[in-house]
């Protein structure tokens, strides 16, 4: 049986066997000593354990729990002494296992349960790295499952997974996986409870991977485990082994699979001749392709199999389901993450195989390559790899030849680039942490030194390099054994990590985490065999430590030998060469030797006498001259800051000699030492090196000087340019390694003289850099305030300019002369040459730092931008440049330097920058600098919650017209650099925004640089393919570029990296066995995952060869061989062309008949298992084919055509591919629901009609979300709008509502018919509606007629037909569908399945039989032809016009007959004849998309996503149709415009378009008046939730508060808005209005509470602010006067209280009773009762997060306020099941002052009525849910409870009884009554809805 990390050799007998785990080593509790915690090398630990029993070595304490553990059996639960049960769990028999198991059940998750061990004081000690849990989830139940795992430090972490959970969340403790149960629906409806046919599972953890890749800890063992209902359990098991639940024993024996078969007490039970994967399911997370996480992971054959939710963000966690594995005869199988394909059994689904170069153990999480010594590497390991591939690839360094390979998966696609693309060639640079660590090798020809965080190995001579990479942080210390065997390095970041290296193959050997807090020096032994290091703890104390290395060569571990902690300071260390127990240290005021013996290091001091103040600095030992090792024949040499030499007999532990070294000795003066130490000061010394007949010392005063050992006179010296840290003799003596402390490295060769300068460095990071082609140089700037100039050749410094006074932080060359321009800090640009090295010019027009310098590429003009937002150009074709212009406030101020935020085009045209907002991009003409172009960044991704932001811009080379934007949500845009259409997107896989792109020249490969990495992606391949990521740089990358030669690359940051680019290898098509062209573009498709990636090619067992093709051809555009034959599988999609077919006179049919089509399985799991994408479209160029005109056409339209067959398919060919969720098209036309965390209730008691006790009177607020969701008609009056899923129709004289109520859900758009009496409203499809849901009303009556169901996801259009007889309704674009229906009989006469996404769809006004569509890429006319009874369509499509570029078509109308006129989405109108199907007149009408069009007569109305709305002359249009192609759009004119609140989204004008009412996105409805040029709002509301409602005790006005900060003042006769108030960047969470004793209206007042502990006092009369003041740190939640008015109570989000006095501005007293949870209520009431026991004329109450209510009695006045009562009502152990946690509330009954009610999370849901005067529960009432709001209606004895699931109810207190109410399209979480209790206020999100409360 395989081991976890390797195969146990056949003779190592084990301690338990599997029969009966935990026998022989029975544990006396249930706490595991610390040491049995398994470390961070998982399966590496089990193999050593494993070689260790073989060897005859102690078992391991854990050892009792080999090779797996019987958890339900070893702790017996059935007897609940070491654990427990609560609530519903029994031992019940399952029919299906044919065994006993636990069922867990109950409504409440957390109140019935299993738990191990029995209290949390225990601890299970489990360290297995796999738990199996063998349950089965109950069928439309809801189950969690709690993990708490401890990591090796001792930190306890929770890992829950349960079907509640709606995504993946994670702090430092806690990581919360939701489990799905995946179906054939879309991915919204994954979450959920679990389907009637739910399956037994195992479920296998990987707990070691799980903290590692999510929390970057390392796995210590199970500490505890909480099974939660509902669900049945039949055992736990913990192993290091991962097992394949699918194989036994004896099939794995009989046919010699190389898997762990499952354990006989662990397998289901199969029967005979069946498959296991047809009965359970096997769940394994982490898969082994979670190490990209975001990969998507899809089923798609029913039954409902189990899975764990996928997810929006690309960065959370995709667990995978194991199918039936496809076994290759090979090579063994690696079960390894893959999209799952359907098969020929919908129940036995199968997993893509993927296939190593060598495996060898299959049941470690990844496989391991060949060439890679020792089993896989730890996550941490694979982490700090030098290339890491995220597209669900895993690729491994060889350590030998620092060449990475890849595992590629076999079968499917092949690597989209050379993996890797890049091989890192050369770093420049040195030191990072200290410039001090510099290392000769044993043979003298190599040098060792740290770049940060890399290690270099420089041959001298040669000057290659070569590097040791893996280190995340800085390296502080080095270390070299005398065989040249053992490499240490230890890094910066605390604690410290220390590294040991195989220095010959550069393999990490070992990772240990020292006991240090950083490590400051290290020293090897000659042998390698013992290693010491030095540094400090986290209380500052100096600690030595030394570890055991001779065994990690061997598999062995490095071992801690002694530690000591010492008070005496330590400058260096050394082990002496001639006995590894011996050792020497130095510092300030002592030298110690030391010695290792008998476990411990023990120091003895040598005697200094007078010196012992000296600051020692260096020390080294002396060889003999005659080669003696003896320690009699060494001697210690130390030296000092002050210049003394001190010779040390180390064995007599004495002092033999002290020199003192001077810079400078007059020539009479003899050297002795009692001169030396008497002349003055000497020479500060560093630095110290010994050879056999020499010494070096390296000095502050940057000289390295040469001595003889008698120190006589100076041999040699070389000066430097800084401090010598550190000086080294080679092996051979001949050579003196320095370094300086600014960064110089470099050798003195004796016998030569000559010094050789090896390296040189930026001592801060690089900034920016540029290259020049002609002499192959590199310029770069830093911090450290230098320029220098590089030779990309040798990498070696040819120049340095300084500038001390100013930081350089932009630069660039000129790319014809030898001149360079930098940008300083000051605001300065200087222009240098090369030649002389001198400055040409300098120019001052900046007052900021430069942020950007960019020229163009044919030298004409210079651009420079700086932190203040200035623009320069400047003229550089002549030899001094000048400026040419300067533009203020162009560029986004920025105060950092980022070379990415300019860019010019590669034919010098154009200018693209970030600016003038960081959500702007600007493209400028760049001689003339006019703007041609601005894209708003903000707007490219509306379903983000988040603004987003450009951070770098690039252009394409060459002339293909790109503009790549990197984005602060970490993606990339190829935009249109003409258009500004958004093209394409990359997701990079860091949380790092590309602060620098680059593209090569053949635009191949696009860099970026993510964060400390680089980011490259294929960039011609279709959507983002993936990409590979490199690391090395250990701080963030500045800049990223290509060399002249674009054979390489360059990223700067802590350090120059010079890579070199990898080509992709060529094959010859002619040569055999070279792939045909359809095969290499099918390799060349990758898995990437977003949301323009490609559909990926799988190929499954059935699949054949032709169908891969096909889906080849379908990725790549390539033509298919063989057309998909239509069959009875499914509907046919409607065929579309672009043109006609040829001979058909421009003109050509398609069938709207849902006709069979066959489907390839293969392809449709595939594309299920992929991103979002598109229909995808396929055609073949036919050829001949023309334009011919529409008006030919019209008459000789064939009827439909049949559905396409083989033969049909000579000219067109034409596949839809169903897809699993299309990508939202980049229009803001398409509406998207807005999320909502609540779900309906699917049927609610109504009370009898007539009966009801209230009555819905208003609706306050316009849904901003819908599209088209507002008609009017100014002829008739009528006047309708939506709000959520109500339909108002209000009088707009009067201001009376009515309120259509009946969708199940929001609705998007409106429709009312031509003679205004029938009016559809259309609703998205929700849990509640499985479909969406068309309303036909009856205007006159309010009634629905009818209801109609067809589309799957959301209507995004309605439109009647000019005579009433039909409807149309479109589809968005994820449902693709058009439907026609017969307002006669309302049956469904059509439905066409669409090719793209269409935005709008209208009828033509003069013919009812023609329709027009518009969409991504074309427009499309319908002809409908009446067949008899059944009316069919034909099409005609045209592309969009060339004029509109890139641009779509997203809205249209009808102008004068034949006119329509179409918006498009960047900003243009173009203008059709519907007679001919051509365009021939477009203009510029925004600068954004256009989404409303409305023609009449000569004027036309436009409106935009840029708030705008205009309004256009348009009478001139029908002569320029006449003109043909000679029409000229300048004839078009503006004559009005307007800016709105928001994207215009819904308009309607009269028939003189003089007035209209226009509604926006910000929820408002505006009045328009073309003649005076006016908006006035007519129907407003908050954007965002609603928090409060309070009422003036006059009842005359309400206020409400929400989160987009606003206080809002209404007037309740009319609920017209009349005052706002308005804090920006601020929610606003709580208000109060002052109460009935400050009657006057001076005194009319509302206090407002803020997210940012402010709150503030408005005047009511004044409309002004009075008092701001800011009483507590975090959000106030809750808000109340006192009942004079004269105090303001206030709670915060950390349940304190403070007590305010707006009078004066002071908060006297703050309470923190409630700490620790968030204030969700105060309220105050005088008080009427003198038995309460306590003084005060006032009671309030405070209510909390943990269900506790504090009751008080106070006098403001004499400042006393004491603690009345307290209460605390029961809550369940946890609330996870409960998802929406309902608040804790408590008001006091108005009708008893001295009662309190109270609702909030409690064992039932249930309202508490509690008698102060009594002290006790005097009343309880159920409710049907938790309760969401409360409020208590003052006029008689009604109460109303607001629930989360979308509805109200009203109690009557008095006879009991209970009416339920809806309306609300989200959780109801706010309820008022008035103080009269006439009215009562109720909201959701933004809505809100008024009801007149009826007298019971």
């Amino acid at each position: 049986m395989a081991g976890g990390g390797g195969a146990r050799p056949a003779h190592c007998r084990l301690v338990s066997r599997s029969g009966s785990p935990g026998l022989e080593v029975p544990p006396a509790s249930l706490t595991i000593p610390r040491a049995e915690a398994r470390p961070a090398g998982g399966g590496e630990r089990s193999r050593r354990a494993a070689l260790d029993r073989c060897s005859g070595g102690v078992p391991s304490p854990a050892a009792w729990q080999h090779p797996f553990l019987n958890v339900f059996k070893h702790f017996r639960v059935d007897e609940w002494k070491r654990s427990s049960k609560e609530g519903d769990v029994a031992v019940v028999t399952d029919k299906v296992l044919k065994s006993a198991v636990y069922r867990i059940r109950g409504s409440v998750s957390s109140s019935n349960y299993i738990q191990l061990p029995r209290t949390s004081t225990q601890s299970l000690g489990l360290t297995g790295r796999y738990l199996y849990v063998l349950f089965r989830p109950l069928p439309t139940k809801h189950f969690v499952i709690h993990l708490d795992v401890s990591t090796e430090d001792g930190q306890v972490i929770r890992v829950s997974f349960s079907n509640l959970f709606k995504e993946f969340k994670s702090s430092a403790t806690w990581l919360q996986f939701p489990f799905v149960f995946e179906t054939k629906t879309s991915r919204r409806d994954l979450a959920g409870v679990a389907p009637p046919d739910v399956r037994w599972t195992c479920l296998q953890l990987d707990l070691h991977d799980i903290l590692m890749f999510y929390l970057n800890r390392h796995y210590g063992h199970l500490k505890s485990i909480r099974l939660c209902a509902s669900l049945l359990v039949r055992n736990l098991y913990t192993s290091d082994l991962c097992f394949d639940p699918a194989v036994t024993v004896t099939e794995a024996r009989r046919a010699k699979l190389p898997v762990n078969p499952v354990p006989r007490e662990m397998a289901f039970p199969v029967p005979k001749g069946e498959s296991w994967h047809d009965h359970y399911i096997h769940v394994r997370f982490p898969s082994d392709g979670s190490k990209a996480p975001y990969e998507q992971v899809e089923k798609s054959c029913p039954p409902p199999e189990a899975v764990f939710l996928g997810h929006v963000s690309r960065r959370l966690p995709h667990p995978v389901v194991f199918g039936k594995p496809l076994l290759s005869r090979g090579s063994p199988v690696a079960q390894i993450s893959g999209p799952i394909l359907p098969c020929q059994v919908p129940s036995a689904p199968r997993l893509l195989p993927e296939v190593s170069l060598t495996y060898k153990h299959p049941e470690v999480s990844s496989v391991r390559a060949s060439g890679i010594p020792g089993p896989r590497p730890s996550a941490w390991d694979e982490a700090t790899d030098a290339h890491a591939v995220v597209r669900g690839k895993h690729v491994l360094a060889d350590k030998s030849s620092g060449v990475p390979m890849a595992l590629e998966d076999l079968g499917s696609c092949k690597l989209f680039l050379p993996d890797p693309v890049l091989r890192l060639k050369g770093v420049i640079g040195f030191g990072g942490h200290s410039t001090q660590w510099a290392l000769w090798t044993k043979d003298g020809e190599s040098v060792v030194y740290p770049c940060h965080a890399v290690i270099v190995v420089l041959h001298v001579d040669t000057r290659q390099q070569r590097f040791f990479l893996g280190h995340t942080d800085k390296v502080s210390a080095l270390a070299l054994d005398g065989n040249d065997t053992l490499l240490a390095s230890a890094q910066v970041q605390p604690p410290s990590m220390v590294r040991l290296w195989d220095f010959q193959t550069g393999g990490c050997l070992s990772l240990f985490r020292s006991p240090l807090h950083t490590i400051c020096s290290l020293s090897f032994s000659g042998s390698g065999a013992l290693l010491c290091g030095v540094g400090k703890d986290k209380h500052g104390k100096t600690v030595v430590v030394a570890w055991g290395t001779d065994q990690v060569g061997l598999g062995g571990e490095v071992a801690v030998l002694a530690k000591v902690h010492t008070d005496f300071d330590i400058q260096s260390f050394r082990i002496a060469f001639f006995d590894e127990t011996r050792m020497a240290s130095c510092g300030r005021g002592s030298v110690r030797l030391w010695r290792l013996r008998g476990g411990a290091l023990r120091s003895c001091a040598v005697d200094l006498g007078e010196y012992c103040a000296l600051e020692l600095t260096d020390l080294a030992f002396a060889q003999a001259p005659d080669g003696h090792r003896a320690p009699s024949a060494s001697i210690l040499f130390v030296c000092s800051h002050s210049g003394h030499i001190l010779e040390i007999d180390h064995q007599h532990m004495a002092v033999h000699h002290i020199r003192r070294l001077l810079p400078a000795r007059p020539s009479a003066v003899p050297l002795t030492e009692k001169q030396d130490l008497s002349l003055g000061s000497g020479i500060a010394i560093i630095s110290l090196g010994v050879s056999t007949a020499t010494c070096a010392v390296g000095s502050e005063d940057g000289y390295l000087r040469l001595w003889p050992l008698d120190f006589s006179s100076v041999l040699l010296e070389a000066e430097h340019d800084g401090p010598v840290g550190s000086v080294s003799f080679s092996p051979d003596g001949l050579r003196v390694l320095s370094t300086t402390t600014s960064g110089h490295l470099g050798f003195l060769d004796v016998p030569s003289r000559e010094y050789t300068v090896l390296a040189r460095s930026h001592m801060a990071p690089v900034l920016a850099l540029s290259t020049e082609q002609n002499r192959g140089q590199m310029a770069t700037v830093s911090l450290d305030h230098t320029v220098r100039i590089w030779d990309l050749a040798t990498l070696q410094q040819l120049y340095d300019f300084s500038s001390p006074g100013e930081s350089p932080c932009a630069v660039a060359f000129h790319p014809t002369s030898p001149n360079f321009f930098c940008g300083f800090s000051s605001g300065a640009v200087r222009s240098f040459s090369l030649e002389d090295s001198g400055v040409l010019v300098e120019h001052t027009r900046h007052r900021g730092a430069i942020t950007s310098l960019v020229i163009t590429p044919d030298g004409r003009f210079l651009f420079s931008s700086c932190s203040q937002g200035s623009l320069v150009q400047y003229n550089c074709a002549v030899s001094r440049c000048c400026v040419l212009r300067v533009a203020a406030n162009t560029v986004y101020q920025d105060g950092r330097p980022n070379p990415s935020v300019l860019a010019v085009s590669g034919d010098s045209c154009r200018l693209a920058f970030v600016g003038p907002s960081k959500c702007m991009v600007t493209v400028m003409e760049s001689a003339s600098l006019d703007e041609l172009l601005h894209v708003d960044v903000s707007t490219l991704n509306l379903a983000s919650s988040h603004l987003d932001w450009a951070v770098a811009v690039c252009f394409s080379p060459g002339d293909s017209g790109h503009l790549l934007v990197s984005t602060s949500s970490n993606k990339i845009v190829v935009l249109d650099a003409v258009s500004g259409h958004a093209l394409r997107k990359f997701s990079s896989v860091r949380s790092r925004a590309c602060s620098s792109l680059a593209l090569s020249e053949d635009s191949s490969l696009l860099l970026a640089a993510t964060g400390r990495t680089i980011t490259v992606w294929d960039y011609p391949a279709q959507g983002n393919s993936g990409c590979q990521v490199y690391i090395g740089h250990s701080e963030p990358v500045r800049a990223v570029a290509f060399t002249p030669d674009q054979q390489q690359v360059l990223s700067v940051g802590d350090a120059i990296f010079l890579w070199d680019v990898l080509a992709a290898p060529e094959s010859d098509p002619s040569e055999p066995g070279a792939p045909p062209v359809h095969e290499a573009e099918t390799a060349s498709l990758t898995d990437g995952s977003d949301m323009s990636s490609p559909y990926t090619v799988f190929l499954s067992s059935g699949s054949s060869a032709g169908q891969l093709e096909d889906l080849a051809s379908g990725a790549s555009g390539l033509p298919r061989q063989q057309v998909p034959i239509p069959s009875l599988a499914s509907p046919s999609p409607l065929g579309v062309h672009d043109r006609p077919f040829e001979g058909s006179a421009g003109t050509f049919s398609t069938s709207d008949e849902e006709g069979p089509c066959e489907e390839n399985h293969g392809s449709e799991a595939f594309l299920q298992a992929q991103a979002p994408t598109p229909p995808v479209l396929l055609e073949r160029e036919a050829s001949g084919v023309g334009d011919g005109p529409r008006e030919a056409a019209k008459g000789s339209w064939a009827p439909a055509a049949a559905p396409y067959h083989r033969s049909q398919t000579g000219e067109w060919s034409l596949w839809r591919v169903k897809a699993g969720l299309p990508t939202r098209p980049d229009s803001y036309k398409h509406f998207t629901a807005r999320y909502k965390a609540s779900t309906r209730v699917k049927s609610v008691s109504f009370p009898p009609a007539g009966r009801e006790q209230l009555r819905l009177k208003a609706v306050v607020g316009y849904n901003g979300n819908g599209r088209a969701n507002m008609v009017w008609r100014p002829n008739t009056g009528f006047f309708a709008y939506t709000c959520g899923r109500l339909v108002v129709v209000e009088d707009l004289h009067s201001g009376t509502q009515q309120h259509w109520l009946g969708h199940p859900q929001e609705i998007s758009t409106l429709a009312l018919n031509q003679d205004g009496q029938v009016l559809a409203s259309a609703s998205c499809c929700g849990d509640t509606a499985a479909r969406c849901q068309i309303r036909i009303w009856d205007v006159p009556k309010g009634l629905c007629q009818h209801v109609l169901a067809h589309h799957d996801t959301a209507v995004q259009a309605l439109a009647f037909s000019p005579d009433d007889e039909f409807l149309v309704t479109l589809g968005d674009y994820a449902d693709l569908t058009l439907a026609l229906w017969s307002m006669a009989t309302y049956e469904l006469l059509s439905s066409t399945r669409l090719p793209e996404p269409v935005h709008g769809v209208a009828f033509n006004p003069w013919d009812a039989n023609e329709l027009i569509s518009v969409g991504t890429s074309a427009i499309t006319f319908w002809l409908l032809q009446h067949h008899g009874t059944d009316p069919s369509f034909q099409v005609h499509r045209e592309p969009v016009p060339e004029e509109l570029g890139t641009s779509e078509l997203t809205s249209l109308c009808y102008g004068a007959s034949p006119l329509l006129y179409c918006g498009s989405s960047s900003g243009q109108v173009c203008v059709w004849d519907t007679g001919t199907g051509r365009c021939f007149l477009a203009w510029e009408a925004d600068e954004g998309e256009i989404g409303v069009l409305l023609c009449s007569g000569s004027r036309l109305v436009s409106g935009s996503n840029t708030r705008r709305l205009r309004l256009w002359a348009v009478g001139v249009v029908p002569e320029l149709r006449r003109k043909g192609s000679s029409a000229r759009s300048s004839s078009v004119l503006m004559e009005r415009e307007l800016t709105l609140d928001g994207a215009v989204v819904s308009a309607s004008f009269d028939s003189g378009m003089d007035m209209g009412v226009v509604g926006t996105t910000a929820g408002t409805l505006w009045y328009i008046s073309w003649t005076e040029g006016t908006s006035t709002r007519l129907i407003s509301g908050h954007r965002s939730k609603v928090n409060e409602v309070v009422f003036s005790p006059s009842e005359s006005h309400c206020a409400t508060c929400g989160e987009d900060g606003s206080v809002r003042v209404w007037s309740l006769a009319s609920m017209e808005l009349v005052i706002q108030f308005q804090v920006l960047n601020q929610s606003c969470l709580c208000l109060a209005w002052t109460p009935p004793s400050c009657g006057r209206p001076e005194q009319q007042q509302v206090v407002a509470g803020y997210s940012d502990g402010t709150l503030r006092v408005f005047s009511i009369s004044r409309t002004a602010m009075e008092l701001k003041m800011h009483p507590h740190r975090t959000a106030l939640t809750a808000i109340a006067f006192s009942t004079d008015g004269q105090t303001i109570l206030s709670g915060d989000k950390d349940g304190l209280v403070a007590i305010s006095r707006p009078c004066t501005g002071m908060t006297f007293r703050v309470l923190s009773d409630h700490r620790g949870a968030p204030i969700s209520a105060i309220q105050s009431t005088s008080k009427e009762y003198e038995d309460l026991g306590v003084e005060g004329g006032e009671l309030w109450l405070a209510a909390s997060g943990d269900q506790r209510v504090s009751i008080w009695a106070s006098d403001w006045l004499r400042d006393r306020c004491e603690l009345l009562e307290w209460l605390s009502f029961p809550a369940p152990a946890t609330s996870e099941a409960l998802g929406l946690l309902p608040p804790s509330l408590a008001a006091f009954c108005p009708w008893d002052r001295a009662t309190l009610v109270c609702v909030g999370l409690g064992a039932h849901e249930e309202v508490f009525f509690y008698s102060l005067r009594q002290k006790q529960v005097v009343q309880k009432t159920p409710l049907p849910f938790f309760a969401m709001s409360l409020s208590l209606s003052p006029g008689a004895q009604l109460m109303v409870v607001g629930f989360a699931e979308c509805m109200l109810r009203l109690l009557d207190c008095v006879s009991g009884t209970a009416q339920d109410f809806e309306g609300h399209d989200d959780s109801v979480h706010l309820c008022r009554f008035t103080p009269s209790g006439k009215l009562l206020f109720t909201a959701a999100h933004n809505e809100i809805l008024v009801w007149e409360v009826a007298s019971p």
